[in-house]
């Protein structure tokens, strides 16, 4: 029995060492008030990003009665619902991409070193989390943070590496970048 404990803890510290590895970033916190016989209650919910600025990133929604607790399961949430975002060189996007998300649109571009994060408030927390060094984003449509996150995560996951594609086409790495080159060069 008291193995079966120490297993567990080893296992809750491990979780904790995980945890740690990740930065949460806030990017909206929204003040709902409820109206009733003694006033108004009042209620928030947070909007959090999460990542390890190694290529996975995920975000999530919480709602409670106090900041630190829609913060905290909003964290939580975006901790189960990580994804892997493929990078070049480890510092921008292999591709430019459209992701849209209802009436949230965004335009992500690769850019070259150097150039940094250009992007707008709820992207820019994405591409930080990420750990996406240079990037031009332009979001067009509405400017609702839940709506431009989703929509940034929807082109994040169109997002594909040269090995994945060479491996589904039963290519080489290189004959795949050698197209690359050729299609900039005859443009």
């Amino acid at each position: 029995m008291a193995k079966e404990r120490a297993e567990r803890g080893e296992r809750k510290d491990n979780r904790e060492e995980r945890d740690s590895e990740f930065t949460d970033k806030l990017v909206h916190i929204n003040r709902v008030a409820k109206v009733v016989k003694g006033g108004k209650r009042f209620g928030f919910a947070a909007l959090v990003v999460v990542g390890d600025q190694k290529g996975r990133v995920g975000f999530g929604h919480g709602k409670a009665r106090e900041v630190p607790e829609a913060v905290r399961k909003a964290t939580e949430g975006a901790k189960r619902a990580l994804i892997r975002v493929p990078l070049r060189e480890g510092r921008t996007l292999h591709h430019d991409v459209n992701g849209r998300w209802g009436a949230g649109k965004v335009v992500l571009r690769t850019a070259p070193a150097g150039t940094g994060v250009i992007a707008g408030g709820p992207m820019r927390a994405v591409f930080e989390s990420v750990g996406m060094a240079d990037v031009v984003a332009k979001s067009t449509g509405s400017s609702n943070p839940y709506n431009m996150v989703r929509a940034t995560f929807e082109a994040l996951k169109k997002q594909v590496s040269p090995r994945s594609v060479a491996s589904r086409r039963g290519k080489k790495v290189s004959e795949i970048l050698s197209n690359r080159t050729t299609e900039v060069v005859s443009d």
